[in-house]
């Protein structure tokens, strides 16, 4: 056991082997206190229970599990998120395509998230515009079921259905604006053996082909469903930029277009159809 019970919260803190902000968390985890807690209660001894709530939890951040899964919860564009191993975890390089929507999203528009997962990027744009119609779709029922609770939690109106893609929409049924985060690493790419990438869904994250066939499909799918002059956005990897401009410009596309997260990488590209 790392840390005794009858340990103070100070010093369990103190000997733990990860990083201060990771020990906090999991210190808040298995103790149900809170960051603030955590001092005016430094002295407080660590029950059995907890002290064994806390080995438990740090010998899973030690296996690799990420953080986000261990304690089931991730902020995002500033609300909480519940998270599980059936979605991936939302990441602050996403918040820019949500940014990207709220510009482009007209009062009580329309707006389609595909592959939406937790529903971090639905959720976010649907609890700032109250005014507009979001609906979400996604292959996997229990990536929709994290993403429902993750609505009703942040009190956000979204309509939700389990879709292959476009297949459960109604024909002619059109949207101001088609947003997406979809599979895109490539198969065999070595980062989906490191890292957190280790323990989140494959399917979120591959295609198991180039990295590109589902924005393809996107693409190739997206006239039918959007209003003239309507958006269509889609998150990619860092080298894939220049790739889904092309194939934005080949489908027919306007004002084709990258845009850079904050570490200066083209991560969200996006065009309008004909108006």
């Amino acid at each position: 056991m790392i840390v005794l019970p009858g340990t103070s919260i100070a010093a369990a803190q103190a000997a733990l082997p990860l990083n201060a902000l990771e020990n906090r968390i999991l210190l808040c985890h298995a103790t149900g206190l809170t960051r603030v807690q955590l001092i005016t209660r430094a002295e407080q001894p660590l029950g059995a229970e907890e002290a064994a709530r806390l080995d438990a939890l740090v010998a899973r951040r030690l296996a690799g599990e990420p953080i986000a899964y261990i304690v089931g919860r991730r902020e995002f564009f500033g609300l909480d998120f519940e998270v599980s191993d059936a979605v991936l975890i939302p990441r602050p390089d996403t918040e820019l395509i949500v940014e990207l929507a709220l510009e482009r999203l007209p009062p009580q528009g329309r707006l389609l998230d595909m592959g939406t997962g937790s529903g971090a990027i639905a959720v976010s744009i649907a609890h700032n515009r109250p005014d507009a119609s979001v609906t979400a779709l996604d292959v996997s029922a229990a990536a929709l079921a994290v993403a429902q609770r993750n609505a009703a939690n942040n009190q956000a109106r979204v309509r939700f259905l389990q879709s292959d893609w476009f297949g459960a929409l109604a024909a002619g049924e059109r949207f101001e604006l088609i947003v997406s985060n979809p599979p895109y690493i490539a198969a065999g790419d070595a980062h989906l053996s490191q890292g957190d990438l280790r323990f989140e869904p494959s399917g979120a994250l591959t295609d198991h082909a180039d990295g590109l066939s589902a924005l393809r499909t996107i693409v190739a799918g997206s006239p039918a469903h959007l209003t003239a002059g309507g958006w269509l956005l889609m998150e990619h990897g860092y080298d894939q930029a220049a790739s889904v401009r092309a194939l934005l410009a080949d489908g027919g596309y306007r004002e084709v277009q990258s845009w850079r997260d904050l570490g200066g990488i083209e991560r969200v590209s996006g065009g309008r159809v004909a108006g």
